[in-house]
């Protein structure tokens, strides 16, 4: 006969098309391949996340509270003697440090 439950050439009891719902063959490696890029895709947005916020904390490292250019000078001054430690502690104060 050829016919399979009486619906035509190649109809079978799943519902189509040699057993694949219709599609044949090659759906199941479409199928696979389409779920093959879905997850490159998940793992590179996990990977592109995680070096975001990485970034961030590694662009604004701590750092130190800036000092006062004139403190380094009046330091230097006091360390060679050309001023006292009062005139120093003064100064120092006046500079606001």
């Amino acid at each position: 006969m050829g016919y399979g439950y009486g619906y035509g050439p190649g109809w079978n009891m799943m519902g189509g098309w040699s057993g694949y719902g219709g599609y044949g063959y090659g759906f199941g490696l479409l199928h696979m391949l389409i779920w093959i890029v879905v997850l490159i895709g998940v793992i590179a947005l996990v990977a592109w996340f995680m070096r975001s916020v990485a970034g961030t904390h590694l662009q604004h490292p701590p750092q130190a509270p800036r000092r006062l250019p004139g403190l380094d000078v009046l330091e230097e001054r006091y360390a060679r003697g050309e001023i006292g430690r009062d005139e120093y502690l003064q100064k120092k104060k006046d500079i606001g440090d």
